[in-house]
């Protein structure tokens, strides 16, 4: 129940990037300025995350999570009838609350029902639920958006949460976490020098991953269809891009679920430790495999499913840092993501106009590398 609503979460934040054209024609705007859209809610969401999370500490997760889900309907909702580009803004800042408040509290409910032993294993799942948004979600709101317009694939993220919410409602427990009283307690994490270093490493890691995955039409430019120079794609490229990209989602799913088991059994550090170390390998082997289509795709699966295996065992390594402020200590750990992904378009477009595309993914290799070497040198108590 809890990977249904991160689901129906990253279906909305996956699917933005698909409508963005014709969002841009129907508030008339630029194509650019309707891409803030992705940039506002990402900067919401790492900004709200850990506030939010301090501000309902106290409430039972189960009110939490329903909360969250019928703010993040609102947020959508609004937004499918934002009659200007500013208001299609603030509606999406509203939509971020929502799912800064889910997501983190998601991942730290199914922890608390699980237990230590299992705690790997129960964000992994949860984490699907984000994945599949990939594989499915975002590919399905982006074909009805297409038909039916972009308001319509915003109607349709709005009623998703809804269906969840009944179901959260009948089935989660009422339970509480065991969070310190206060505020300032609350946000003790922040003062914690080894939650600060270990979300360093999220940082770190994840502008490594998310620069060759948010330039993949740059990095796999020839096997593409692209010209020499040119700036679009030719040939069927957007037909192998959706390819590339579902290889990646599909991959990174089962990464994911293995990472969670990996990251019971042998401790999250070495988990972190090897997908970072493979993840360099991987990277720095890619500009071998960029003009032929089947090294292409085993590049990508690859790349998809070590990337994915960091996710689940750096979540629960920031959990076992902080297990009085467990659900603040998580929505940091995502808001360092969203962070990363930001930073990862910009560094990316720097690199692409510096050393090109053929080479984008071993500045991400230096990256991953930086991390590994960050996780070997730090290792705080059994984490």
């Amino acid at each position: 129940m809890l990977a249904l609503g991160t689901f129906v979460v990253g279906t909305d934040a996956f699917v933005i990037a698909g409508v963005l054209p014709d969002i841009a024609a129907d508030l008339h705007t630029g194509l650019g300025a309707a891409g803030q859209l992705v940039t506002v809610f990402a900067v919401a969401y790492a900004v709200l995350s850990p506030l939010l999370a301090a501000f309902t500490a106290g409430w039972s997760r189960r009110t939490v999570l329903i909360t969250a889900l019928a703010v993040f309907a609102l947020g959508n909702a609004a937004t499918a009838l934002a009659p200007t580009y500013p208001s299609a803004l603030a509606a999406r800042v509203v939509a971020a609350a929502g799912a800064a408040l889910y997501t983190p509290n998601a991942s730290a409910t199914a922890a608390a029902l699980a237990g230590e032993a299992s705690r790997g294993r129960a964000f992994a799942l949860v984490n699907t639920g984000l994945t599949s948004a990939l594989i499915l979600g975002a590919p399905l709101g982006t074909a009805i958006g297409g038909a039916y317009g972009w308001r319509t694939t915003m109607w349709l993220v709005t009623a998703l949460p809804l269906l969840v919410v009944p179901l959260l409602a009948a089935r989660l427990p009422r339970i509480h976490t065991d969070t310190p009283r206060g505020l300032r307690r609350r946000l003790a994490p922040l003062a914690d020098r080894g939650v600060l270093y270990t979300l360093g490493v999220t940082v770190v890691v994840f502008v490594g991953i998310y620069i060759p995955f948010e330039y993949i039409s740059a990095v796999y430019g020839p096997v593409l269809g692209h010209g020499a120079g040119a700036g679009g794609e030719g040939g069927g490229g957007s037909g192998l891009t959706a390819v590339l990209l579902l290889v990646f989602g599909i991959t990174g799913t089962a990464g994911n679920l293995v990472a969670g088991h990996l990251a019971d059994r042998f401790g999250p550090r070495r988990v972190v430790l090897g997908a970072a170390l493979a993840l360099t390998v991987v990277f720095g082997l890619v500009p071998l495999t960029r003009e032929w289509l089947p090294a292409a795709l085993a590049a990508v699966a690859v790349s998809g499913w070590v990337s994915f295996s960091v996710t689940t065992p750096q979540q629960h390594r920031i959990a076992a840092l902080a297990p009085q402020a467990q659900s603040v200590a998580v929505s940091l750990n995502a808001a360092a993501i969203y962070l990363a992904v930001s930073l990862a378009g910009g560094l990316g477009g720097i690199g692409l106009e510096t050393v090109g595309g053929a080479r984008l993914p071993w500045l991400a290799a230096g990256f991953t590398l930086t991390a590994a070497a960050l996780t070997a040198v730090h290792r705080p108590g059994r984490n």
